[in-house]
């Protein structure tokens, strides 16, 4: 990820440099202006704008039924003082607010809600709650707390998802991947993204400015570079394996 990688980069050059290495000082330079271009609105967007397409998003003049909505797992901040949605991050949140907004569009759809946890506490559990004070019937709702990622909530829901209609709710730099994952256990999903961003309405000025959200979603963006290439791997190792 850019801020761990590039940081200790530049950390192991400085130490170099002191030791008499002055290439070092060079190359600890270069990686933390990287960091900070990253960081900036004006280059995260040129990153992730051709990657966080509206047709993934989900249009309803083209689905007149939808069978399932899974809703996969994201953030979560778990403190048994607060109520669920407020242990909810902020991608989760949207996430499932997409979700909510589809289980009342099809009120005969069933509501999957997906995703481990810590603490005893898990994502599904969260979103399920959250989504009963918001006014779904819990006889719509199902779990998946045993998923700790997009593979695993791949292989266990797809047994009880092959020949329905599913929609598939999650963030959109994500949305690939978690597509391509579904469709290799033999579940054709209906995409229906959230979570997009567009750092190109900022004022000019403010897109030169590194921030704390651009590099965030520079990271979702790297982490799903990694994860696609994990996936690669894997399958030309081994086949059948994601």
């Amino acid at each position: 990820m850019p801020l761990p990688l590039l940081g200790l980069f530049a950390l192991i050059m400085l130490l170099l440099a002191f030791r008499g290495k002055r290439s070092a000082l060079f190359l600890s330079f270069i990686s933390l202006a990287a960091l900070l271009l990253v960081s900036t609105p004006l280059v995260a967007n040129l990153i992730i704008k051709n990657n966080e397409s509206p047709a993934l998003a989900f249009n309803s003049l083209k689905q007149p039924k939808i069978d399932k909505i899974v809703v996969l797992g994201c953030d979560i901040n778990p403190n048994t003082a607060l109520s669920a949605n407020n242990q909810l991050g902020n991608c989760a949140l949207t996430r499932l607010v997409e979700g909510i907004k589809l289980a009342k569009l099809y009120p005969n759809a069933q509501l999957i809600v997906s995703g481990g946890g810590y603490q005893k506490v898990t994502n599904s559990s969260l979103m399920y709650n959250t989504a009963i004070n918001l006014g779904i019937n819990k006889n719509r709702l199902v779990q998946n707390p045993a998923a700790m990622d997009t593979p695993a909530e791949a292989r266990l829901l797809a047994p009880t998802l092959v020949d329905y209609k599913v929609a598939l709710v999650t963030s959109v730099l994500h949305m690939p991947r978690a597509k391509d994952l579904f469709n290799a256990q033999g579940v054709e999903v209906i995409t229906a993204a959230t979570d997009y961003h567009n750092f190109a309405v900022l004022p000019w000025h403010k897109q030169l400015v590194p921030n704390a959200q651009a590099l965030h979603v520079v990271t979702q963006y790297s982490h799903e570079v990694v994860g696609k290439a994990w996936i690669s791997m894997r399958r030309w190792i081994d086949p059948e394996a994601l």
